[in-house]
Formats: structure tokens, sequence, C-alpha cells
């Protein structure tokens, strides 16, 4: 058999490389879709966005029913069947996994199932389970995402997992220890514990989730500290022993104090590397950094003009909903649109924890750090309707806005919720909206969506659902 060419070939099936495959093939390209799995939509739908929040779901319903208690309600103790919980997960996965096929045919997009590596720079070698097949093309999206970062120093040991050995969800060891207080270790750290697992989490910084702002992470983290088993921050795992009574895990805080703790299992969840290790880059002339990911310029261009790059390969933040934008992006730069590029003002980033923290452009810290000026409306959910009438008041809405022209240029919410309330924020500050044109939007009535209008109100002086003094 002969090289067969496509115009475009896409390796990688996540969210950026079907969002780049379908777009491209809306514009009236011939795409081939390469992916070393038969089930399309990457690690995000098969082991990591969905998954994670379908359980999460779980996870609050268990914690709601608890706390209801408190208001007048009271549940039986709740039994969990982890062959159904399992299935369940696997069925939401397996329905969202034939949408995307579906419309990858409706598109008349073709499809090879194995690992792509590069042979020039117009061509690759897909390993299929039939043998090799050699591919060339006018143009590539590279679009193979990232995986779970390992600490070598760690034994091999089944009972050391990552995200992926997370959400298979085998089994509910009596303790976990979470090493990583980021959004995935967290995230997991809310269900292992709805589901009876005594958590115990361990992060090198001073504080759970650098990198969000201090006051939007104190809501969330007073929660787990009464959740969870132990918080130990400041502090790092440097060794780990392993044994048939458990894994004997020995710490050190920054203070060079050590303890030891034994647990049934450990969660690593320290960040994430690109999956470009298989894809002989070098036989293509593409440039990478030092820590492997591949340089991209607006267009998403690598250092050769017609092989794009998109997603977690090029570098932080690595989120579904960046490489999605940046593979119609890519999609259309191939097709001509010279208009085309990745330039957002923001990227909305979120923590489906319980409270969740969401928040969108320059943190308060990142603002301070750079002496950048800004004023602040701070909308505190003790005085929200809504939030009282869910026995949900920890939560606070923020606006940061720009001095001279009251426009938006950061949100950031902690809440129930707060993953759904920052859109509004991101449509603010990609259309360059001011607190006045929030302010002056009406939102419904009792709502969590008004506490973004009684920020952007405080900024405003034109908040009534708070008092705030006249400054002298």
């Amino acid at each position: 058999m002969g090289n067969i060419h496509f115009e475009l070939i896409v390796i990688g099936g996540g969210p950026g490389g079907y969002a780049g495959a379908f777009r491209a093939a809306d514009l009236g390209n011939q795409v081939l879709l390469v992916d070393k799995f038969n089930s399309l939509g990457g690690v995000c739908l098969n082991r990591g966005c969905i998954p994670s929040k379908a359980l999460l779901h779980l996870a609050k319903v268990i914690d709601d029913a608890k706390s209801i208690e408190l208001l007048g309600v009271k549940f039986e103790e709740p039994t969990l069947d982890i062959d159904k919980i399992r299935s369940w997960k696997e069925s939401v996965i397996s329905k969202l996994n034939e949408g995307i096929a579906q419309m990858a045919v409706a598109r008349n997009i073709s499809r090879s199932t194995g690992i792509a590596r590069f042979l020039s720079p117009n061509s690759i070698v897909v390993k299929e389970t039939n043998g090799d097949i050699t591919y060339t093309f006018d143009d590539c999206i590279i679009a193979t995402g990232s995986k779970p970062a390992k600490i070598p120093t760690f034994p091999e040991d089944p009972r050391i997992i990552s995200s992926n050995g997370a959400l298979s969800l085998k089994d509910i060891p009596k303790s976990l220890l979470v090493i990583g207080g980021v959004y995935i270790g967290l995230e997991m750290g809310t269900v292992y514990h709805a589901f009876g697992s005594k958590v115990t989490v361990v992060e090198s910084m001073s504080s759970l989730l650098p990198g969000a702002d201090v006051d939007l992470v104190k809501p969330l983290q007073k929660k787990l500290i009464s959740d969870f088993n132990k918080i130990h921050l400041s502090t790092k795992v440097i060794e780990i022993e392993s044994d048939s009574k458990g894994l004997t895990v020995h710490f050190e805080t920054t203070n060079n104090e050590t303890f030891t703790g034994l647990f049934n299992k450990v969660l690593v969840a320290v960040g994430r590397k690109p999956n470009t290790d298989t894809l002989a880059l070098d036989k293509a002339g593409i440039s990478t950094t030092d820590r492997g990911f591949i340089k991209v310029n607006d267009k998403r261009q690598t250092s050769v003009e017609h092989i794009y790059a998109i997603g977690d390969i090029t570098g932080d933040p690595m989120l579904a909903h960046k490489a999605t934008h940046e593979g119609k992006v890519a999609a259309e730069v191939i097709s001509e649109d010279k208009s085309a590029s990745f330039d957002p003002k923001a990227i909305p980033a979120v923590i489906f924890t319980d409270p969740e923290i969401a928040w969108a452009g320059p943190t308060e810290a990142e603002l301070k750090r750079d002496g950048i000026p800004f004023i602040k409306g701070e909308f505190p959910w003790k005085a929200s309707g809504r939030a009282i009438a869910l026995d949900r008041t920890e939560g606070k809405t923020k606006i940061l806005a720009d001095p001279e022209t009251n426009s938006v240029i950061g949100i950031g919410i902690v809440g129930t919720n707060a993953g759904d309330l920052i859109g509004e924020g991101m449509l603010a500050i990609e259309m360059g909206a001011d607190a006045e044109d929030i302010g002056l939007t009406i939102h419904p009535h009792p709502s969590l969506s008004e506490t973004v209008a009684n920020a952007a109100e405080i900024i405003n002086g034109t908040i009534t659902d708070l008092y705030i003094p006249k400054s002298k």
C-alpha cells in the first residue's frame, strides 16, 4: 500500500483535537483524525474532567444530605454500591463518546487508531493494530495532551496511584494521602472523603491551590480542614516505603521537622507533563521548550509553519476549554482565515470542590505583585438572599476593575456553582464591559448571579444590599 494523503491530519482526539478536526471539516478540508484509543474525547472525557465531575456530583449529594440535617431534614446514612457507581460513571463517558463518534461520521472524517510519530515535516506513521501505515499531509495539528507527572523516587506499587487510578474506583481505601494541594488532588480528595476514606493532603507551598487568591481559597480551606483528616502545608514527602501493612510516608516541613504516616493508598497529584515523547518531533523539525512543551505563535503554528500544536502540549494553562478554542483557531488558519488568532483576554479556571472556586483574568495577588492599580468590588454571600436560603453563605464574589475606566479586568468567585457564575465575568472581560454595564443589567432575584451585579454596584457606589459608609 502506498502512502495515503490527507489535506489535514489531526493527532489526538481530545477536546482540542476533535474540535479542530470538526471545524476544519466544516470548512471543507479532508481530515484524518488519529488517536491511540478507539474512543474519542481524550483524557478530559475518558479519564479526567467528565468522570471526576460525575463523581463530585455524588460527593456533593452525600455532603448536602449530611449538612441539611442541621436544617431539620434527616436522611439515613448512605450506602455505597461501588460497582453500580462505577457503571454509572462509565455510562456517562460512553454517551459522550458515542456523540463525538457520530459527529465525526456525519462530517466524513477519516479515523486511524494507533500511536503516531513523524517521519518528516509532511508525513507520519501510525502503529495500528494491523501494522504500520504511512500518511502524508498538507497541514497537521498536534493535540496529544498530557499525562500525570510521576515522582521517580517513589516505589513502583499499585497502591501509589495517579488521577487515572483514582478515577477507576477499584476500591475505597480506609486512608488516602493526596500529594499536591491543587485542583485534581482536592477534587479527588473530596470524592474519596464523601465515600468514606480518611483523607490527608500534603502541599509543599504555604497555601492550598497556589496561584489562586488566598481570600478565595480560605472558605474552601476552612471546610476541608473540617472534612479531611489532616492538611499539611509547607510540607513535602521525602520517601515512601511499601510493605504488607501499607505505605509508610516520611514527611519534612520547611522548618526541617520530620514525621511519618501510614496510608492504604497514595494519590500523586503534582502536575502533568506533555505527551510528546513518542512523536519524534525532531524528524519534523519542531522546536520544544526544556520541559518538552511545543512552542507556538498566536496562530498556534509551531516552528514548522504548516504544523500546528494546541492544548496541554503547548503549556499552561492545561485546560480543556483552552484547547477547544485553540483547535478552532488552528483549523481556521489552515482554511486561510487570515484574521484567526488565539488571543483571549482571559481564560477561566474552575476548581470543582465544594465550595467551588472560579476566576478569570489576573488575580488580586497578581495585580499587587505587578504593581498594577485596580479597584475592587467584593460582595459577601452572607448578604445574598439566595445563599442564605441555600445555607451556603461562605461564598463571595469579587470584581477587579481599572480605576480610570471602570472596565472589568478580573473576577473571582468562591461558593456553590461558582463555575457556572464565572461566565458572565468572562464575557465582561472579553467585551471590555465596565462595572456600570454589569450593575445596570437586571439580574433575577433571588439568585446567586445577583452577587455579580452586587460586586459591580460596590465599585459604582450604587449598592443598596449592603451599607458602605462614605469615605470622608
